[in-house]
């Protein structure tokens, strides 16, 4: 069969490398002139590296990666430890994939270069989509029409072709922002920072890994706000950030001192679609399910995504593609939408504010990790392509 794919994010590379794994041809439409390096540090947890494994590019990842120990959890005003969890060796054992640290740009140019150039079409703007009983076609900004037997529009989470499927529907703010920044190991040398740590408070919360085989720190400092601008290149005006997190751990505010360019994002998603596809078109990743990115799983479940819509189309006929995509559907829905649910309560209970509700939260916490190895979401990580729910935090 052909297929086309509109968007070559993280999603849509993953769509192609499943779908040519599926025995396709796969054109992948990318409307930027060329791949750059965008956004920051990228957790991958064993749902999503064991897809990359069954795609082939596991090794050239992990080769860019950092994997951690363990998780550790702490209040915001001194360090306190609540709890830590594992996310090393025995990650790998328990659930036969380990779980990576990486920069996105990385995970990206890994994923780029194991698609051939000749599939892929840069600096090309899908301006609409349709499709009769036989095909689905995308029409470019150059008033081409490339035509298909199945169209998967990774678009992102400002998707036009969700409108275009679905009607009008915005991303919505989620209340929240996030100042990130890299800084070079060096520059952080002389603070006690865990490999992966999340540090808890009233309306924030702090995140810090290592990425880039170690070299430098990735940092997210999230705060509720009334409103942002939804970029990967909004700069924070200088010193923003240390105002907004004024009274935190010395830590924080030293790592918050010392980041150089610090970028301000806001955060949005989506509303849950009943369904994402019609006919011969569906949407994945982001453009069908973006989320808050407190459970980490964002990228996680688009690379999900794609291993399941290259097991229903493998072996598939042309005319079966209508049914394989209902199948794909039905296998992804409820485990994005029940991920997206557990990233936006994650985040409302990291915010909590001092008191009773955040005491009652640090024992549960506590009293969970003393009986368990691994974080909650961990249910999640056992499916084989997106079978089975992701627990919240």
């Amino acid at each position: 069969m052909r297929a086309i794919v509109v968007g070559a994010g993280i999603g849509g590379l993953a769509a192609t490398l499943s779908l040519r794994r599926a025995g396709h041809e796969v054109t992948l439409v990318e409307r930027t002139p060329r791949f750059a390096e965008v956004g920051a540090g990228i957790q991958l947890a064993p749902n999503a590296t064991r897809v990359l494994r069954r795609l082939g590019v596991l090794d050239a990842v992990a080769a860019w990666a950092v994997r951690p120990a363990r998780v550790c959890f702490r209040t915001w005003s001194d360090g306190t430890d609540v709890c830590s969890h594992l996310l090393g060796r025995e990650v790998e054992e328990e659930f036969g994939a380990p779980y990576l640290l990486l920069h996105r740009a990385d995970l990206h140019q890994v994923l780029a270069a194991a698609v051939p150039s000749g599939s892929v079409r840069l600096d090309t703007t899908v301006v609409g989509v349709d499709q009769d009983d036989g095909a689905a076609y995308v029409t470019t900004a150059s008033g081409e029409r490339l035509g298909a037997d199945v169209v998967v529009a990774a678009d992102g989470i400002r998707s036009a072709a969700r409108q275009w499927l679905f009607g009008a529907d915005e991303a919505l703010f989620s209340h929240t922002a996030a100042y990130r920044a890299l800084l070079p190991a060096a520059a952080v040398a002389d603070l006690d920072l865990p490999e992966l740590g999340v540090w808890m408070g009233p309306g924030r919360h702090f995140v810090h890994y290592w990425v880039r085989r170690g070299e430098l720190l990735n940092t997210v400092a999230v705060f509720t706000a009334e409103a942002a601008q939804e970029s990967w290149t909004a700069r924070a005006e200088p010193g923003e950030q240390l105002c907004e997190f004024a009274g935190w751990d010395p830590r924080v505010l030293g790592v918050l001192e010392r980041a150089g360019q610090v970028l301000r994002y806001g955060i949005h998603t989506r509303a849950p679609l009943a369904r994402w596809n019609v006919g011969r078109v569906t949407l994945l990743g982001d453009s069908a399910h973006a989320t808050v990115p407190f459970l980490a799983q964002g990228a996680a479940q688009a690379i999900m995504d794609a291993a399941v819509l290259g097991e229903v189309l493998t072996d598939a006929a042309p005319a079966d593609v209508p049914a394989a995509l209902d199948r794909y559907v039905h296998r992804r829905l409820a485990t994005a939408t029940s991920s997206q649910a557990g990233a936006a309560r994650a985040g409302e209970d990291f915010h909590l504010p001092d008191g009773p509700a955040a005491e009652a939260r640090d024992a549960r916490m506590a009293a969970y990790a003393a009986g368990h190895r691994f974080m909650p979401q961990a249910a999640g990580w056992t499916a084989d392509a997106g079978d089975g729910p992701t627990a919240p935090v």
